[in-house]
């Protein structure tokens, strides 16, 4: 059950208005359609417009170059959105984003212990995510069976039948 302090913070994520995050959509449903580098432009671009939060600019940032392609580029940008204090829905994307980014920039064991955070202290919508990021970070460190049981323990949650069984059999491996 989510608590009361949670929902709080999701609107001290917004500080800009409506209209901003609206505009913000946007050019995402951009992306693929237009080259990386004008994708990449119209989101700097963008975040320019904020005046008070450096945290939510540098994590849109780091969202488009990570989104294609360019995760050297994103990885500072993850630590720094941190490091300037972004809270809420958007300090949970930016963790799991961090971590999947880590592991394609090669920091295994780094990726793991976010997640494993992520995944002990947290629980929300992204649960799900936490624990598909863990599976790969988890295989790609030669961890196959855990990252195997952690994918299958996801997956029944969601299953019309044989739930139970698939989650028993995911404890086994």
């Amino acid at each position: 059950m989510l608590s009361f302090q949670y929902f709080i913070s999701l609107f001290k994520i917004y500080p800009m208005d409506e209209n901003w995050e609206t505009q913000l959509q946007s050019i995402w449903l951009k992306l693929g359609t237009i080259t990386n580098e004008e994708f990449i432009n119209q989101i700097k671009n963008h975040v320019e417009l904020l005046t008070d939060s450096q945290a939510i600019a540098d994590f849109e940032k780091a969202c488009a170059f990570d989104s294609t392609g360019h995760e050297k580029e994103a990885e500072p940008l993850y630590r720094s959105t941190l490091d300037k204090g972004l809270t809420g829905l958007r300090r949970r994307r930016a963790r799991i984003q961090l971590a999947s980014t880590l592991r394609n920039n090669g920091k295994l064991e780094e990726s793991i212990h976010i997640l494993r955070e992520e995944k002990a202290g947290y629980s929300d919508e992204l649960n799900d995510a936490v624990d598909s990021f863990l599976a790969l970070s988890l295989s790609s460190a030669g961890e196959h069976k855990e990252a195997l049981a952690i994918a299958l323990k996801a997956i029944s949650k969601h299953l019309p039948r044989y739930n139970n069984s698939l989650f028993r059999y995911a404890e086994n491996l």
